[in-house]
């Protein structure tokens, strides 16, 4: 997301940039989890996390100044348990659309990585591949060398590339810049203007730039557009009829709830009507990014030494720690732990306003994911504090652990 804080934003940048602002100051998901969960059908009681549990954590998040929240549980059978909290909309009462859009963010990095690993499987591409190998000459300059930056760099966050991702800092920069466009190699040449954050291999930085680098290799190898190739190979086959890119245009399609900013000031800001870059342009819904994470995790869209090679991580760096404690990064999936044992998968995104958490248990049996219609970036502390909540909803539904009034 487009964070209101330039040091933050530059920390976590999360599928566009609300990570990658959390990140600095104090960025997502994954593992095994060898537990098997129960069906849960909306409106059915269970001894297990029912609609009254999602409902709550989702007004826990609310009640933190959250404008409105969407939350989703996809298992293998029954109907998906759904909540809502709040507005769609500051100064109405219009409720919180079940099934409504919004911008995923960092999440389409994973769709990006499937598709690059898909590639790999294919002969087409290798993962010691140099960046210089498909796009030579472009990551050159202060110390960039793209001859040392592989793709499994790029993928993994390892590649040491510095993020500038354009965001804004004020109300007043979103006005003025909310529509402005950027090329892919524009994005790149920001970066290239600084030095390295480190030698490629030698730390773990979050960095937007790698994917859309990851983009444009996608491009030299296949001969199409990368977005094409997304939604041939991954889109369409997990049924992910409602998740797209705007492109130029500024807006959303019907239903969504609006979108907020909170500044440092205290000042919330509509920021719903904005033109995001890539790689964080997607927008979906919650049963989309269930279906996805679910497919994934669950084989449909990679064969077995593929996903294990998605899931060989490393830890993340020192401050994303406070954002996703003993969070390990693999090839465009985060792992982290569960408080009932074992881990699970995810990848969270934040962009213009939307802040959106989700998990997977690594069979693909149960999956989650909660949508927030408010960036509390008015500080780390808030940051984080939306993040605990948003993170304790997911832990709670792949947990399958019940409310307190129901844990007898």
């Amino acid at each position: 997301m487009r964070s209101t804080n330039q040091p933050l934003r530059r920390s976590i940048k999360s599928g566009g940039r609300w990570t990658a602002a959390a990140a600095t100051v104090l960025v997502t998901v994954g593992a095994v989890l060898a537990v098997q969960f129960p069906a849960v059908a909306e409106g059915t009681a269970t001894r297990g996390y029912g609609r009254e549990d999602l409902r709550r954590d989702a007004d826990a998040i609310r009640a933190l100044g959250v404008t409105g929240v969407q939350a989703r549980v996809t298992t293998g059978s029954g109907r998906d348990l759904v909540a809502t909290s709040g507005v769609a909309e500051v100064g109405t009462d219009r409720p919180v659309p079940r099934d409504g859009y919004f911008r995923m963010a960092s999440t389409g990095k994973t769709l990006v990585a499937t598709v690059v690993l898909q590639l790999v499987d294919e002969g087409r591409l290798s993962l010691d591949d140099t960046v210089d190998r498909w796009l030579p000459g472009l990551v050159d300059g202060n110390g960039n060398d793209g001859s040392l930056i592989t793709v499994r760099n790029l993928l993994q966050h390892t590649s040491g590339i510095h993020d500038d991702l354009p965001g804004f800092a004020t109300p007043e920069e979103y006005y003025e810049h909310r529509y402005d466009t950027y090329t892919p190699e524009e994005i790149v040449a920001r970066a290239m203007a600084h030095s390295p954050d480190f030698d490629p291999g030698e730390g773990w930085g979050y960095s937007n730039t790698g994917y859309v680098l990851l983009d444009l290799i996608i491009e030299e190898v296949t001969g199409r557009p990368w977005h094409r190739e997304v939604a041939d190979r991954v889109l369409e086959p997990s049924g992910m009829h409602h998740t797209y890119l705007p492109g130029d245009t500024a807006t959303l399609r019907r239903p969504h709830a609006h979108s907020y900013e909170v500044f440092p000031s205290g000042e919330r800001v509509d920021f719903t009507e904005v033109i995001v870059p890539d790689p964080g342009g997607y927008v979906s819904t919650t049963a989309d990014v269930n279906r996805f994470l679910r497919a994934l995790l669950g084989g449909d869209l990679l064969p077995p030494a593929r996903l294990a090679e998605m899931r060989d991580t490393v830890p993340v760096g020192e401050e994303m720690e406070t954002f996703w404690p003993d969070g390990r990064y693999g090839l465009g999936l985060v792992e982290r732990p569960l408080t009932c044992g074992g881990t699970y998968w995810s990848h969270e995104g934040g962009e213009s306003g939307y802040i959106g958490l989700n998990g997977v248990t690594a069979d693909g049996g149960r999956a989650v994911t909660v949508s927030m219609s408010t960036a509390l970036a008015g500080s780390a502390d808030s940051m984080l504090r939306q993040e605990q909540a948003a993170s304790d909803l997911v832990d709670h539904a792949l947990c399958d652990t019940p409310g307190d009034d129901e844990a007898a």
